[in-house]
């Protein structure tokens, strides 16, 4: 089988589903499964719908009423007046107000596994429905029957025994599927998810389970750039890189490639090709065991808002192993992303990401053992294969806080 991976910006609106139907004319979809992400910015949209519940803010309603109505004006663009797929939207947001009227968690990640999980369900619901009336013969997959995960919401992990064994068992290469990304269930029966941007990954299980031919990944880029669009003019194509490259490129926080897709793929061989939904014809980058990267250029990964933490004794004594463990315990206790380390003999410097918005609770603790300076608005960029040229634009063109090097990476935190 082959498995296709549609982020949200391909079904952001109903020429996006329009197209999702042209590509599969195009590139054909004999022998294959596809996994959908939510639509457009939905899952940011569903994000702020969990924070107005949890806090009560008086926006809940409109941000409600927001969401189902660009759901169903892309239904209404696509389907007849009495098409079946309204009831299935519709049934979708009532199961959604029945479980916060009626639930009494006061544990964010429940609630938010459980609330924005239904951006995956209401996307594939539509885009399954309209690719049959195109012809296109599908079947709708609740992935949540098929990935297994453990009870940590917001980030579970995969039991990949049972995970694999209920993937095996239920698929049928002959038919084609139309799945969830992001999403799983654990033991108890309910909802979890596997991190943002988890489509991805979700596509690596899947393909991983069925010793899939490849993996293709559609994206609204030609492909793995050098560099990110949005802040660089000049970003490069890069036509095949190894799995070895990728990983790395994921885990200094590249967008284009989760970072946890990549493995499953890499145990079974199995290449990884992520194509411009655009042209879907064009090459795009192939990512397969051994190859070395084409063009060999410097690549560029942003991460934005992060803070960078200094950290001294309070008498300025030597920063000790000790001071290091309980540093990190703390960090791990508040969910706190570290991103780079640098320390000296007096103090202990981290660039962190405080995406779960705990580092303020955090602080006061960390200042009654230690002396805390924060720098907020901080930008880390890591340039991998750098050159003196790559270098000298980085650093003529922003303020640096820190910088670390290696034999083939560097890492600023800039402002």
């Amino acid at each position: 089988m082959e498995i296709f991976k549609f982020g949200g910006a391909s079904v952001k609106d109903a020429d996006g589903v329009r197209n999702v139907a042209k590509v599969l004319h195009r590139v054909g979809y004999d022998h294959t499964l596809i996994v959908l992400s939510a639509m457009g910015k939905m899952t940011n949209a569903f994000e702020s719908l969990v924070t107005a519940y949890m806090q009560k803010e008086t926006t809940f309603n409109i941000l409600r009423d927001e969401i189902e109505t660009f759901h169903k004006s892309i239904v209404d663009s696509l389907f007849a007046k009495q098409h079946e797929v309204r009831r299935a939207v519709d049934v979708i947001f009532s199961e959604l107000d029945d479980f916060l009227n009626t639930q009494n968690s006061e544990d964010y990640d429940f609630i938010y596994d459980q609330v924005v999980s239904r951006a995956e369900l209401l996307s594939t619901k539509i885009v399954s429905a309209y690719l049959n009336e195109q012809g296109i013969e599908n079947t709708w997959l609740d992935v949540r029957d098929l990935i297994k995960t453990n009870n940590v919401y917001r980030g579970a992990e995969v039991d990949w025994k049972l995970t694999n064994q209920a993937i095996v068992s239920h698929i049928d290469p002959n038919v084609l599927y139309i799945t969830q990304g992001f999403i799983g269930r654990n033991e108890e029966g309910y909802t979890t998810t596997l991190g943002r941007e988890g489509s991805d990954y979700s596509a690596g299980i899947f393909a991983y389970s069925l010793d899939a031919t490849s993996l293709t990944i559609w994206k609204d880029v030609e492909g793995v750039l050098n560099a990110d669009p949005r802040y660089f003019n000049d970003a490069q194509l890069l036509k095949q890189i190894s799995y070895t490259e990728a990983i790395e490129l994921a885990f200094y926080g590249a967008s284009v490639i989760h970072p946890k897709t990549i493995q499953p793929l890499q145990k079974k061989e199995i290449p990884l090709y992520v194509k411009s939904f655009i042209e879907p014809t064009n090459q795009g980058t192939v990512v397969t065991r051994g190859s070395k990267i084409d063009p060999l250029l410097p690549c560029f990964i942003v991460k934005k808002d992060q803070l960078l933490v200094s950290i001294s004794t309070l008498d300025f004594s030597f920063i000790m192993e000790q001071n290091i463990s309980d540093i990190f315990n703390y960090f791990h206790a508040y969910k706190i992303k570290v991103n780079l380390i640098q320390n000296s003999a007096i103090s202990f410097s981290v660039c962190i990401e405080d995406k779960y918005n705990q580092f303020n609770t955090l602080l006061p603790l960390l200042q009654k053992e230690f002396l805390v300076k924060v720098f907020s608005g901080a930008t880390l960029l890591t340039i991998r294969h750098f050159t003196p040229d790559s270098l000298a634009f980085i650093e003529e063109n922003n303020t640096v806080l820190l910088k670390q090097s290696t034999q083939e990476t560097v890492q600023m935190v800039v402002q």
